[in-house]
């Protein structure tokens, strides 16, 4: 995507395989094998970090110390107190520091968000989210960290506050201490709630967010191809006393086609241009993180709820 963007200098790979399809992809763009040839080459402003989870810390360690923006894939990294290092860190130096939460660059997302801004859906009361499909099983990571960091960044953009309380269950079938499936319970105040469903072991590809409010419904389903955000004039009215369903027409959104992936790497390279801060920067990365590091911890406690800023030193142990 950078490439198509102009923005491309260099890419670094030591996997035959990944050197080849970068080869094809960028047949002008140069191929290194050594992390540190990219850091000390001047021409390189920024850095995109698209490597396995365990590695983000790191990688993005010493190429902001190189003077480097960074993109970082989700999640920042694997603890919170690494993921606050790279945000000091970053901040210190008068850096970019962006984490590919790539669905807050969906159109769909992007309209829904303004839509719970502007009060069309009234009082948000609780959010639930499906990311169900067959594989892509991972062997270094659990569902939770592979999946739930998209729901997670979209739900704390709608509701535009942390939850105090998370709790999680789930169970590991492909392979022992990695689960397969997990439920995920976010609670904010004023009694909203989320839930996220994730699982790579679901005999059907679902991609599917459901935002209830006071006033209406919204739908944001990824897989369907026409119907991407649908907004229900639905509800309860109270009729003398009586709880009465309010069913009316529902709204199939007009979307932008702008594809998320080239959003999100035009924003990146927009936030260095303009030096401001990323939608998706590092406090965002980190709150994400938080989250996660709180539902992990209920899951090892088999589903007991976490209060976030309470036993952080515990779970970096996790």
């Amino acid at each position: 995507m950078f490439h198509s963007l102009n923005a491309l200098r260099v890419v670094c790979e030591s996997a035959a395989a990944r050197v080849e399809v970068a080869r094809n992809l960028a047949p002008d763009i140069g191929v290194v094998d050594d992390f540190a040839d990219v850091l000390l080459d001047p021409t390189v402003e920024a850095v995109v970090i698209a490597t396995p989870a365990e590695t983000h810390a790191r990688l993005a360690t010493a190429a902001l110390a190189a003077g480097k923006h960074v993109f970082v894939e989700k999640p920042l990294a694997l603890t919170h107190r690494d993921g606050l290092s790279l945000v000091q860190q970053a901040n210190a130096a008068g850096l970019v520091l962006m984490v590919g939460h790539i669905l807050e660059y969906h159109p769909a997302v992007t309209e829904l968000v303004k839509r719970v801004r502007d009060g069309q859906l009234g009082q948000v009361q609780y959010i639930y989210s499906n990311r169900l499909n067959l594989g892509k099983v991972r062997q270094e990571e659990n569902i939770l960290w592979s999946f739930a960091p998209h729901d997670v960044a979209v739900m704390l953009r709608i509701v535009g506050a942390m939850p105090y309380e998370v709790s999680a269950t789930g169970g590991a079938y492909l392979q022992p201490n990695i689960a397969d499936v997990t439920v995920t319970n976010l609670l904010f105040d004023r009694g909203v709630r989320g839930h996220i469903f994730v699982s790579w072991l679901h005999p059907y590809k679902e991609q599917r967010l459901v935002v209830v409010g006071s006033k209406a419904m919204a739908v944001f389903d990824d897989v369907s191809k026409d119907r991407k955000l649908v907004i229900y004039d639905q509800g309860i009215d109270w009729i003398d006393g009586q709880p009465i369903p309010r069913k009316k027409d529902a709204e199939v959104v007009e979307l932008s086609t702008d594809e998320p992936l080239r959003a999100e790497a035009r924003h990146f390279l927009d936030s260095i241009a303009t030096g401001t801060r990323p939608l998706t920067d590092g406090e965002s990365g980190l709150n994400v993180l938080q989250v996660l590091q709180a539902a992990q911890r209920s899951l090892c406690l088999n589903g007991q709820p976490v209060e976030l800023g309470q036993h952080r030193s515990e779970w970096e142990k996790l």
